[in-house]
Order: structure tokens, then C-alpha cells, then sequence
């Protein structure tokens, strides 16, 4: 109880340093994207949906503060006024993700340390854990469909389509296509088996 008590206290302080990444939020046109984002979080840290604009955000200062994997998302989806103000609140420096690809909602990063992101675009409610690699060979970069996991130390290189609800393995390395409803392993990556 004094525990949970504690990090209330640490997050309402936070919120006055947090003002203006507050103000960006409310300010960001696609902020849907955002809410996406918190409620993919939610389970994770046992806390409910919220719906009501304050307690939304409250959860987005408490995620500001206590989850670094989150601010690098936001950032992400703020482009360069996130990159100027995370000042008040930086990012995580071992989690690099490029701002140049599409991003759909739901985007969740898991313990991000080593991980780094280059990948064409990236499909609604995608979970990224640590240590994975996506980015490029040669020329072209992937494409990650809807619903898809990407677990740790998993290596997607190159102009490959990871389709929807795949799962690529722990340490798998991928350099072909792969398609919809798959799981992966290996290296490298050859179809295991085939999910529902």
C-alpha cells in the first residue's frame, strides 16, 4: 500500500515537469494513437482502460515516468516537437526506433534495451521485445503486419513482409517473406508451425 502511495506521489510531482508533453498531447492531432498505445499497456501494469480525459492523462504521466520504452513511442509519434521537448523526460537511449516509417496503433515495446527499429511500416497491435534487430541489408526495408510478435534477440534484415499474427521466434534471424498466422524459428527462420 505505501508502495503504490509512493509512486502517486511520484507521478503527481512529475506532472508539473511533465506540463509540456502534457500540452503536446493534447495538442497532437492523432492522439488516438497514443491512447492505443496506453491501452496495450494497461494489463502489463495492472491498471484499468481509462476513459475519462484526467484519468487518461494521469496514466500517460505515470507511463512518462515510470516506463522508458513508452517515451521513445511517443516521441516517435510526436515527430520533432516530442524529439524537442524530451528534454523534460528522456528517452530511453538503448531503445532506438527511426522516425521515418508508419506506425499503427497498439505499438508495444517490451524491456526495450538493445532493440533497434528501422523497418518500412508496422502494423496495428505489434509487440516488440528485447534485444530484436529490424532494419536493412542492402536496399529495402521490412514491412510488419497487424498483430504480429517479435520475440528476443529475433532479427528481421532486409525487404521481407512479416504477415499477420506471426510470431517470429527468440534469436530467429529472418530473411524471407513470411506469411500470416506463422510462427518462425531458427536461423535462418523456417516456418514452425501454423497458428489458428
Amino acid at each position: 500500500m505505501r508502495n503504490v502511495f509512493l509512486k502517486n506521489v511520484i507521478a503527481a510531482l512529475n506532472s508539473v515537469r511533465l506540463i509540456p508533453l502534457i500540452a503536446l498531447l493534447l495538442l497532437y492531432v492523432d492522439r488516438h494513437l497514443v491512447w492505443a498505445d496506453m491501452d496495450r499497456l494497461a494489463p502489463i501494469h495492472k491498471r484499468q482502460h481509462s476513459r475519462n480525459l484526467m484519468a487518461r492523462i494521469f496514466q500517460f504521466v505515470s507511463y512518462m515516468t515510470w516506463v522508458p520504452e513508452f517515451r521513445n513511442v511517443f516521441y516517435l509519434r510526436t515527430g520533432m516537437p516530442g524529439k524537442l521537448f524530451s528534454i523534460f523526460s528522456r528517452p530511453m537511449s538503448s531503445l532506438e526506433i527511426e522516425r521515418t516509417m508508419k506506425v499503427g496503433p497498439g505499438l508495444l515495446i517490451m524491456h526495450g534495451n538493445g532493440t533497434y527499429v528501422l523497418a518500412e511500416a508496422i502494423g496495428e497491435n505489434c509487440t516488440i521485445y528485447q534485444q530484436v534487430t529490424i532494419g536493412k541489408v542492402e536496399e529495402g526495408l521490412p514491412t510488419i503486419g497487424n498483430n504480429v510478435k517479435i520475440y528476443a534477440g529475433a532479427k528481421i534484415l532486409g525487404r521481407v513482409k512479416i504477415g499477420d499474427n506471426a510470431s517470429i521466434g527468440a534469436n530467429s534471424v529472418v530473411l524471407k517473406d513470411v506469411p500470416p498466422n506463422v510462427t518462425v524459428l531458427g536461423v535462418p527462420a523456417a516456418a514452425f508451425r501454423k497458428l489458428r
